[in-house]
């Protein structure tokens, strides 16, 4: 594995800074407080083939790596978090299984306009009842000829609020637990698909987050994802990559917080002098760069696992976990390092602080993640 980036990397986190910094960062705040979905900001990144990195041109992608993925993320999320996780869901969590479990006739018909950013995808598994315990959920979709009828709830739906097309997770047997579920390419255009209102959130605010209903709602079966009664595995694997890009977005969190601490040490004097001259501010400093590199490379080693088509849960739990939880850190001593002024709204830190905490709990809190880095370890030994 190589730990630098190479040349064509490089220059994708060039081009994403940019537009990061030119086009993501003058509307973070604005978003934050008002809780309205980017949507005019995903168009524009669409453009630049960030909607769907790693899929192949053919289909309208970027045909990139797992790396250059992981890159694209941290980028936008360093500068915006409510941001990083839009474009996290369409890419992991929606392109992605589409890519791995869709026929050819529906990659062409979805694939290609949500990896071309033509379309926003989100992911429908969270019910009221089933967050952790996926194999909970109680939406049902029941055979009758050459459709589904799709009835149910599905709750926390990042992208929900302006999504054109949902990867929804339905009962299809009852009775057969975790292989009764399937996946459905739903479209939010037929009759019965509704939404709830938007949720605001301590973080993250303007992600869209909220509640889908399907009422009678009938899906042709040629709209089934993968086979009848595979949706729980086709779930499973796809957070695995899901949780590789929310360790991006962790790591883009933190470096955002510890560049904004950093700068603020040098500006702020007290005693006579920069507050970076401190022994406490620079072990501060000291602990923040470390957790924030070994975090990334943790991240970037899933993401070279997945590349190398080897089996990655392990590698992606393992940097879920330590990257959410390095972002908590970082981001309180960032806060700590403004002082008082890091309370306020007047500085972009504390909304660096709201965001950090979503990281441990979607796509997998912190706690699934030790379940499954445990099965893993006992199960290899």
């Amino acid at each position: 594995m190589h730990v630098k980036l190479n040349e064509e990397q490089r220059l994708l986190k060039d081009t994403v800074r940019q537009f990061a910094e030119e086009v993501v960062r003058p509307n973070a705040k604005e978003i934050d407080e008002t809780g309205i979905f980017p949507r005019a900001y995903y168009d524009q990144a669409g453009e630049l083939g960030l909607a769907g990195v790693c899929v192949p041109e053919e289909y309208g992608g970027a045909a990139m790596d797992t790396i250059s993925y992981c890159v694209v993320i941290e980028e936008i999320s360093r500068v915006c978090a409510t941001s990083g996780v839009i474009l996290s869901v369409n890419n992991s969590l929606v392109c992605d299984p589409l890519d791995k479990y869709g026929s050819e006739e529906q990659k062409r018909e979805f694939l290609t306009p949500l990896a071309s950013g033509q379309k926003l995808g989100c992911f429908a598994l969270t019910e009221p009842g089933a967050g952790s315990d996926a194999g909970g959920l109680l939406t049902t979709a029941v055979r009758d000829g050459d459709d589904y009828v799709l009835n149910g709830n599905k709750v926390f739906i990042t992208n929900g609020t302006d999504a054109d097309i949902a990867i929804v997770f339905a009962k299809t047997d009852p009775e057969a637990g975790n292989k009764g579920i399937t996946a459905f390419i739903v479209q939010s255009d037929i009759p019965g698909f509704s939404r709830g209102e938007h949720e605001y959130k301590l973080g993250v605010n303007a992600s869209g987050t909220t509640e889908l209903a399907f009422t009678d709602m009938r899906v042709p079966a040629s709209q089934r994802l993968g086979d009848e009664g595979q949706g729980f595995r086709v779930a499973m694997t796809t957070l695995d990559g899901g949780r590789v890009g929310i360790a991006a977005q962790a790591v883009g969190i933190a470096q955002g917080a510890f560049d904004e601490a950093l700068a603020y040490s040098k500006e702020r004097e007290q005693f006579g002098r920069p507050i970076s001259s401190f022994q406490a501010i620079q072990f501060y400093l000291a602990d923040m760069a470390t957790e924030i590199d070994a975090a990334r490379f943790l991240t970037w080693k899933a993401a070279w696992t997945k590349d190398n088509k080897k089996r990655y849960t392990l590698e992606a739990a393992q940097a879920k976990l330590f990257t959410s939880e390095m972002a908590q850190r970082v981001t309180s001593k960032a806060l700590q390092i403004h002082g008082g002024y890091g309370y306020t709204r007047e500085y972009n830190v504390e909304r660096y602080f709201r965001d950090a905490r979503i990281t441990e709990i979607y796509e997998g809190t912190s706690e699934i993640q030790k379940l499954v880095i445990a099965s893993q370890v006992l199960r290899d030994a």
